[in-house]
């Protein structure tokens, strides 16, 4: 029998998600399937969308060409953009879309032999501060590349620092930035990403970019009327019971001694697959669908919980890490991050899915 740890991916929740994500936003939504899908698998999620989606974004030209090569003909844009001039010559090959983000990039762009004039999404750092023109520099680099017989047409895009935090006057502030820099120049426009999908309706431009909340993960801090649906159950099983008396140390480091007198349920994950060693002792896991904890510090490949309350579990019980009933963010709290890297660093898993 191979090892019991299972990542449940439940690909018609995955198409509700996306729908949800349509409805709320309106227009146009790219399914957003880097990091091989948020480590949900990028082409069979692709595959599970393609009859309905809009297209496809993705960090790398490699992560596009597994879709095209996974048979995925919907527009692909390049979040990131190129790296290289000569990563031109792949773009045009595999007909993909590309973000611009800097000045150098127009002069490859005019110094390049293109053959099939290109889709580019151009960037503004409207208060993220990461990648994009100013606002004032856009409106001339706009007119210089619609000049271009190059360009077959461009949409102006800008990303939010902090759509999750629906109190924040942040993410305003940068609607307004960059509504001043398209004002007048017709172009199409996307300026939301998850949070700003779910929670500010000022900001739904003609395409919305769904990420996170395509896998049903936070995308906000805090749940709201309509909230995505988790996509991710991750399950284990109890491969071994210990019965050890109080004050009793467990794991590496004796981090976690007995309380009480303890059944430990010893479980097949650990840290090598992606599940976060920094977690504290507390952090919640489901015995065969009741509440628990784990106990102990988390192994590189095993970690340990509490069966003291859990009389019924034994070897072969089974074990939720997240999903349905443990939200992925509340285990990413509990280790200090977010369950967008949870969900990323997952590997190992055996990937089970539900069509």
């Amino acid at each position: 029998m191979s090892r019991p740890l299972t990542a449940t991916i439940d690909l018609k929740a995955l198409r509700h998600n996306y729908l949800l994500a349509k409805r709320l936003h309106g227009g146009r939504v790219l399914a957003i399937v880097k990091a091989n899908a948020y480590g949900h698998g990028a082409a069979r999620c692709a595959r599970a969308l393609a009859d309905i989606a809009d297209g496809f974004g993705v960090a790398t030209i490699e992560e596009a060409i597994q879709l095209r090569e996974a048979g995925i003909t919907l527009p692909i844009l390049l979040l990131e953009g190129w790296f290289e001039a000569q990563e031109l010559a792949q773009i045009q090959h595999y007909q993909l879309w590309t973000a611009l983000h800097s000045a150098w990039q127009v002069d490859e762009i005019e110094a390049a032999e293109i053959n099939a004039p290109l889709t580019v999404w151009v960037k503004i750092d409207s208060g993220m501060h990461r990648l994009g023109l100013h606002p004032d520099e856009f409106p001339a680099v706009a007119q210089r590349l619609s000049a271009s017989p190059k360009i077959a047409k461009l949409v102006a895009m800008t990303h939010f620092a902090r759509a999750d935090e629906l109190d924040s006057q942040a993410t305003p502030q940068q609607i307004d930035r960059f509504q001043q820099a398209v004002a007048g120049l017709g172009l199409e426009t996307s300026l939301s990403n998850s949070g700003g999908i779910l929670a500010w309706p000022k900001a739904h431009g003609d395409w919305g970019r769904a990420g996170v909340m395509l896998y049903g993960g936070a995308a906000t801090d805090r749940v709201l009327a309509n909230w995505p649906k988790p996509v991710m159950q991750l399950d284990s099983r109890i491969m071994a019971v210990r019965e050890l008396a109080a004050g009793e140390p467990i794991g590496y480091g004796a981090r976690f001694h007995t309380e009480r007198p303890t059944r430990v349920g010893v479980v097949a994950c650990g840290y090598a697959d992606g599940y976060p060693r920094v977690v504290p002792a507390g952090t919640p896991v489901l015995v065969n669908g009741q509440r628990s904890r784990i106990i102990g510090r988390v192994s590189m490949d095993m970690l340990t919980v509490d069966l003291s309350d859990c009389p019924g579990a034994g070897v072969g019980t089974a074990v939720r890490l997240w999903g349905e009933g443990l939200p992925a963010s509340e285990v990413a709290a509990a280790a200090g991050t977010i369950d967008y890297e949870i969900f990323c660093n997952l590997k190992r898993a055996r990937l089970n899915y539900l069509d």
